[in-house]
């Protein structure tokens, strides 16, 4: 995309997509969504691809794919749709409507499904069903953002950060969602991982929503670490 086309896009999504949005579940409030929609028409303006690690519902994944739309680009998402460890029965965050009967296990990828589909979205997404290290291994190009908002154990948060903070392209910015300094408000991984993209000297912060923070790369990866 060109600098005027980047200009010209939208500074919100239409209304389809903020409906979809709010209607999906989900737990980005709408102030860190548009934060997140505006960095993703940031990123995408080169007319790279943008990643998300944690789909869960597509609650998220919407703005990523209406700001790649814009950008003749598209959103990749990434997850294994099984929910993460506080999603798990018995545990504060579990929601029972998205577990399958048959299996007896969680399995949000229909309700990701039907969120795409009441967006009008659904030719704007790439769905990758895994696990986000192993996606992140054979993956074999550069992406605009990556926002990671996965499993939010210390285990799980750096291995989303080892495997897809290589991956963003020069300017390119990384997102991450739920980021506590304070332990008394929520898990300290995502923050641990923020804390670690500032000390590496690759990124930069850009900007701070509430629990979502925006880094920009101004270094190229030196390693897993980076």
């Amino acid at each position: 995309m060109t600098q005027s086309a980047a200009a010209a896009a939208p500074a919100a999504p239409d209304r389809t997509v903020l409906d979809a949005f709010e209607a999906a579940k989900g737990f980005m409030p709408l102030d860190e969504g548009l934060a997140l929609y505006a960095a993703a028409v940031r990123a995408a303006a080169p007319g790279l691809p943008l990643v998300e690690v944690g789909t869960y519902c597509g609650r998220s994944t919407i703005l990523l794919a209406d700001a790649a739309r814009a950008a003749g680009t598209v959103a990749v998402t990434v997850d294994h749709h099984r929910g993460s460890e506080e999603q798990q029965p018995g545990w504060e965050y579990h929601d029972p409507e998205v577990v399958d009967p048959e299996v007896g296990r969680m399995d949000t990828l229909p309700t990701f499904r039907r969120t795409l589909h009441r967006a009008g979205l659904e030719d704007h997404v790439i769905a990758m069903v895994g696990r986000s290290p192993r996606v992140a291994a054979v993956w074999g190009k550069p992406v605009g953002l990556v926002f990671i908002d996965g499993g939010h154990t210390d285990e799980h948060a750096s291995a989303d950060y080892e495997g897809w903070a290589p991956h963003v392209a020069p300017d390119g910015l990384l997102v991450i969602h739920d980021v506590f300094p304070d332990p008394a408000e929520g898990g300290q991984a995502p923050y641990r991982i923020y804390r670690r993209a500032l000390a590496s000297g690759a990124f930069t912060e850009v900007s701070a929503t509430r629990s979502l923070r925006v880094l920009r790369r101004t270094a190229a990866a030196t390693g897993p670490g980076a």
